[in-house]
């Protein structure tokens, strides 16, 4: 079973959670909180796989919430759920450790798959909001290399990648699954996931959206290229 936490300070928003989720018959909500001190308590109590987490609250705000659930809790996956023009605020959650992020107006089909995909050790970044979260990056990148006065450079941050493997996390930068990235460059599945194993223990990082953020602010991957 996979057990999710549910933190939002408007309970009819856990409670449509909570039915979409319990209705599935491998995923079990162990919790509910209602503010982002709560959620910290909430995940050292009942040790959830994934927390669903609302990103503006009152008190602590979601980001600071995840940030510290992760530091006393890193086994466990926070996804971040937010609206649309919340999408400012996402570079600062994946670079804290967050799994991805989920828009609220997500159907219940995107919003279980988000949890099975995440609780299985990969990233959830919903498409819709892709392109502005690497313009994001790109921003962020642009700002390091002007205040540096130098140009980013591969070896800043994506370490002993071999040929193959900086090609692999390129595709996975585009937002390309395992199998879609195995039929672009005709390799098996297995194969790719093998890739990805090996990109994420050289960069020290723990899901793909970790090593997406490694791959932008090093300049091994350009916005628009």
């Amino acid at each position: 079973m996979i057990r999710v936490a549910l933190v939002d300070d408007q309970a009819m928003v856990r409670a449509g959670l909570r039915m979409i989720l319990e209705s599935e018959p491998d995923i079990e909500v162990c919790g509910e909180a209602g503010d982002g001190a709560d959620a910290v308590e909430l995940a050292a109590a009942t040790s959830p796989d994934v927390i669903l987490m609302d990103i503006r609250m009152p008190g602590l705000d979601g980001i600071s919430a995840a940030r510290d659930v992760l530091a006393h809790c890193p086994h466990v996956r926070v996804i971040i759920l937010t609206t649309f023009d919340d999408d400012e605020h996402v570079y600062e959650a994946l670079q804290m450790g967050a799994s991805g992020f989920l828009l609220k107006s997500a159907d219940g089909d995107t919003l279980v798959n988000a949890v099975r995909v995440v609780a299985g050790g990969e990233a959830m970044l919903a498409p819709e909001v892709t392109r502005r979260v690497i313009e994001r990056f790109a921003a962020t990148a642009s700002s390091r290399t002007a205040a540096s006065g130098r140009m980013p450079t591969p070896t800043d941050a994506v370490g002993d990648l071999s040929e193959r493997e900086v090609e692999v996390l390129r595709l996975m930068a585009r937002g390309l699954s395992n199998q879609e990235i195995a039929a672009e460059l005709f390799v098996s599945g297995t194969t790719v996931k093998t890739h990805v194993s090996h990109i994420l223990t050289k960069l020290g990082v723990r899901d793909r959206v970790q090593a997406v953020v490694e791959a932008y602010e090093s300049g091994i991957v350009v916005p628009g290229a």
